[in-house]
């Protein structure tokens, strides 16, 4: 059996995230000055400080969250942790992808930082605020959500974004469509539908021009194979190719997150452990909802790393 490095996405920030460990380790306070360097911006501050809303800016939230995760790493590499040696594949939720490409050295640091800040401008401005929404749908499974998506498309664009497992998807699109899908969706007998207070409809076709952003940015960065698989969200199969990751990042932005067929594919793969690596506990809930049989560590304080330092050997 064999172990996964998972990576968490946007939802997971909160204002003061990662500062225990930059109090703790000078290699998580490099990180976090080299991201702020990166990005021209004390970032960190913003972590720390706040105001939350300020932190929950997709161009913010993105890079924020990919420090954290990478802080961790750094922290564990530092303790004696050897990526290839101890974990078979990496993964993360949506921008978490980012997290884990770097943590396994596909990309620097640096241009990771710099990458988000570009994919989360170009998500917020591919669509006019007030145009484009999503909804989180409860209690339906995945057929059910697409037919109700089906349906509502008269309307506009209208998408699963994100497949988490444990009878939880969100839908994306025009605001409009995803507002009759809810409807929809609460006909169809949802326990609930949900609309979210996000500011674009992420991993929908409307992102196009956003995707079109990455693939010249990822175009022009330094990439190299990544020191262990990493799990794509869009295709749910291991890659080591540096140009087909950058395509599969490309597809992402418009694409479904997969991410309970991710952790399906991890339980048919002989992982048993699924080591959530940054802010928050949100991948670890989800792992135990879709795979009971799956063990799930966040790992995101000091006490954390010294626990999965220990058990990691």
């Amino acid at each position: 059996m064999s172990i996964a490095f998972t990576f968490p996405g946007q939802g997971s920030q909160a204002v003061g995230m990662g500062r225990d460990l930059a109090d703790a380790f000078p290699e998580a306070r490099d990180v976090f000055q080299e991201v702020d360097d990166a990005l021209e911006q004390k970032l960190s501050r913003i972590m720390w400080e706040g105001p939350e809303d300020e932190l929950t800016l997709t161009a913010n939230a993105q890079p924020a969250l990919m420090a954290v995760s990478i802080a961790a790493m750094r922290v564990m590499e530092k303790g004696g942790l050897s990526l290839k040696d101890k974990v078979s594949y990496v993964a993360g939720h949506s921008l978490g992808e980012y997290s884990a490409l770097c943590a396994a050295g596909t990309f620097s640091l640096a241009d990771t930082a710099r990458l988000l800040r570009i994919r989360g401008n170009a998500m917020q401005a591919a669509v006019p605020v007030g145009e484009g929404a999503m909804a989180a749908i409860i209690g339906l499974e995945a057929a059910d959500v697409e037919a109700v998506c089906s349906a509502a498309g008269k309307e506009g664009v209208c998408q699963i974004a994100n497949d988490n497992g444990g009878g939880q998807l969100v839908i994306s699109g025009a605001k409009s469509a995803v507002e009759e899908a809810a409807k929809l969706a609460s006909e169809k007998g949802a326990k609930r539908a949900i609309m979210l207070p996000v500011s674009a409809p992420f991993h929908s076709a409307l992102m196009q021009p956003a995707a079109e952003a990455m693939r010249e940015a990822l175009a022009d960065v330094k990439k190299q194979a990544p020191a262990v698989p990493v799990i794509a969200n869009v295709t749910v199969s291991p890659l080591s190719d540096p140009e087909e990751i950058a395509e599969r990042l490309v597809e992402q932005v418009t694409g479904r997150v997969r991410w309970r067929e991710t952790v399906g594919w991890f339980g048919e793969n002989d992982v048993d452990t699924l080591y959530e690596i940054g802010s928050g506990k949100v991948l670890s809930g989800l792992a135990r909802r879709i795979n009971r049989d799956l063990a799930a560590v966040p790992v995101n304080t000091p006490a954390d790393i010294e626990a999965a330092m220990a058990a990691l050997g």
